[in-house]
């Protein structure tokens, strides 16, 4: 089991934690964490793009020209897809990206990342975060005592409001409960710091 050291918003160690082994000690799967990140990303997209087709753009209600004794070719309108300023064919139309990996890939990706950053030392276990007022200098102040880097990610056991108004002015820090944690997020960020009632919620909820 991985054994990792509490530590207090000073950054002094107030005691340790064991890890369990199936959510932040297995080998991490490279490929389910590129299946979920690609996911995550589809996911992001609007998917608002958009074309006119020969029905959507304006004009050409009249037949350009009589049908026969020209010489031309025949057309009924100038917003033929042939014609310049006619409509486009098979051209991008709004839709959704967003599709969903099996339950049971969706956990192991999770665990990989969890894993991963414990791996790479870049876990910080927080006693808990509890600050006074919802000043963003102190929680600069917390972030500076537990040497976080330019982009971290904060797990806290619950919804904290003083500690999220605190954190949504500082650049690259994002702070979220365990329901939500995620690939991306913790991929993304350099450093991940959770506090000790989030890691025991982490074990309760991906442990099954």
């Amino acid at each position: 089991m991985p054994k990792l050291q509490v530590v207090d918003m000073t950054g002094q160690e107030v005691g340790e934690i064991e890890l369990t082994d199936a959510i932040f000690g297995i080998t991490p799967n490279q490929a389910v964490l590129h299946d979920a990140v690609v996911m995550q990303q589809a996911s992001q997209r609007r998917g608002t793009h958009a074309v006119k087709n020969r029905s959507a753009v304006r004009g050409g209600g009249k037949k350009p020209y009589r049908q026969k004794g020209t010489g031309r070719a025949r057309h009924g309108t100038i917003r033929s897809p042939i014609f310049v300023g006619g409509g486009v064919v098979f051209g991008p139309t709004p839709r959704s990206y967003a599709y969903k990996l099996p339950k049971k890939v969706r956990r192991l990706a999770i665990k990989s990342a969890l894993s991963e950053k414990v791996g790479e030392q870049q876990v910080v276990v927080l006693d808990e975060l509890n600050l006074n007022q919802p000043k963003t200098k102190e929680m600069v102040q917390v972030l500076q005592n537990l040497n976080a880097a330019k982009k971290t990610l904060i797990v806290t056991d619950g919804v904290a409001e003083k500690e999220q108004r605190a954190a949504r002015n500082i650049p690259g820090i994002k702070l979220i409960t365990p329901e939500s944690i995620n690939v991306l997020d913790v991929l993304h960020h350099d450093k991940l710091i959770i506090t000790r009632g989030a890691v025991a919620k982490v074990e309760e909820v991906f442990g099954q």
